[in-house]
């Protein structure tokens, strides 16, 4: 038996006060309670009873432990020894195997080595199984890509592109083409109807203009300008009254319609409908 293993068989049958009174008084450096007590602030009697073995002097556990732990320090020995000693002679832990030493670290660390290589060899067999199960299910995985990719594409085809866009843009500025009128426009009214609006009226003389919808209530009533422009609600069956019908041009879809009467003449109940405006006007003039 080599000397190193002697000297750990002899320590770890020691107690844990026979270790601190050993280390305090053998060797070069002999020192004496009262000197460390003072370096460690802690009372005489409490050193002493640890290194009787006498903790029922000592308070509650946690105090037991942190001085023995701080006096093995200062006396230069294990104090994760000392203090295992302790617990197994409190009885708070079970002493199945003999504790271990400074001089196991170095088997600590190869244990540690062996836990990083078992570790690794798991994680290997993990991955395996991972790489196996896709490699059986590849139907699956293939599957489920290729209904991803469809669903996509779906989605792209019933989206409208640019393209698309563009036409609906240009059939909305079709429909809502301003007419060539006669003369510069001076200004704009029922810009709210202009975007569906198929009749447009442009004073080219000063007129008196009302519009009344199909229960003869007055939508708009105004003394136009030459040059100003009233886009006509549509649908609702609207009638007008020109006070100088014939200083109306009435477009019609962007066309122009024949004129329905002679200069300062009043006009009422003028039917906004294209097929009506559109035809020459035969009622009789009122003046």
């Amino acid at each position: 038996m080599t000397e190193e293993k002697q000297e750990v068989q002899m320590t770890m049958a020691l107690t844990a006060g026979q270790m601190l009174r050993d280390a305090r008084t053998t060797g070069r450096r002999k020192r004496e309670i009262a000197t460390i007590a003072k370096q460690l602030c802690i009372r005489e009697e409490f050193l002493q009873a640890l290194e009787d073995g006498n903790y029922a002097v000592l308070p509650e556990t946690v105090y037991i432990l942190g001085f023995a732990r701080n006096y093995a320090m200062e006396l230069g020995i294990d104090p994760d020894v000392v203090v295992e000693k302790i617990k197994q002679e409190l009885g708070l832990v079970v002493a199945e195997t003999p504790v271990p030493v400074r001089e196991n670290i170095p088997e600590k660390k190869k244990d540690v080595k062996e836990k990083v290589k078992i570790s690794e060899k798991i994680a290997k067999v993990k991955d395996y199984k991972v790489c196996k199960f896709v490699v059986k299910n590849w139907k699956w995985f293939v599957g489920g890509i290729l209904l991803v990719v469809l669903l996509i594409g779906l989605a792209l085809l019933l989206t409208p592109g640019k393209e698309n866009h563009t036409d609906a843009e240009a059939v909305v500025e079709v429909s809502t083409a301003e007419p060539k009128y006669n003369i510069t426009v001076r200004e704009r009214f029922g810009k709210e109807n202009k975007k569906d609006a198929e009749i447009v009226l442009q004073t080219t003389q000063e007129s008196w203009v009302k519009i009344e919808d199909g229960r003869g209530k007055t939508v708009f009533s105004r003394v136009l300008i030459p040059g100003d422009v009233y886009y006509v609600p549509t649908g609702g069956k609207h009638k007008a009254t020109f006070g100088n019908a014939a200083g109306i041009d009435i477009w019609v879809n962007g066309e122009l319609a024949p004129k329905i009467s002679n200069e300062h003449v009043r006009k009422n109940g003028v039917l906004m409908s294209a097929d009506a405006l559109m035809k020459k006007t035969t009622d009789s003039e009122e003046k």
